[in-house]
């Protein structure tokens, strides 16, 4: 039976009815093995050797140093920014003042950076803010991380 309106209704919103959708948060799926030998495996691949002079700790900080320059390249990319980099990272352990269990208390990070080209002042700021913020690792220590990143030759 036809009617006047044949279409999808819609009602409009009141002011108390809250029309936003909850967006589903991308999610990002790892997983590693750890074999009787002590070698490690990336999803199943890449077989990988470790000295026993790599203890948990110095993969944290690899991994750390890895995902923040990972993720200055997702930013710098579409900027048609090329870069290389090297860095490193220390840590200190010792007992928490806020729970008494030892953990981090101290994370150092130092990138040097060759930016071609080297955005000026506030977009590299900007950039490198980006760099630090994004990076899954970074993000997930307490407490956070400090940066010193050095561009082009110049301490920043």
């Amino acid at each position: 039976m036809a009617t006047h309106y044949d279409g999808l209704r819609t009602v409009p919103a009141t002011a108390r009815q809250d029309t936003r959708m909850a967006a589903k948060a991308k999610e990002f799926r790892y997983a590693i093995g750890l074999d009787r030998t002590g070698r490690v495996t990336a999803d199943g691949q890449s077989p990988l050797e470790l000295d026993a002079a790599w203890t948990p700790e110095h993969l944290v900080l690899a991994g750390l140093v890895r995902c923040t320059l990972q993720s200055l390249r997702f930013h710098a990319a579409p900027l048609d920014i090329d870069l290389v980099a090297n860095g490193s990272a220390t840590a200190m352990i010792s007992r928490r003042p806020d729970d008494g269990r030892y953990g981090f208390v101290e994370i150092d990070v130092k990138l040097d950076l060759e930016l071609d080209p080297a955005p000026p002042g506030e977009e590299l700021a900007a950039l490198l803010a980006k760099a630090e913020r994004d990076c899954f690792v970074g993000a997930s220590l307490k407490p956070s991380p400090s940066y010193t990143w050095r561009v082009n030759g110049t301490a920043l």
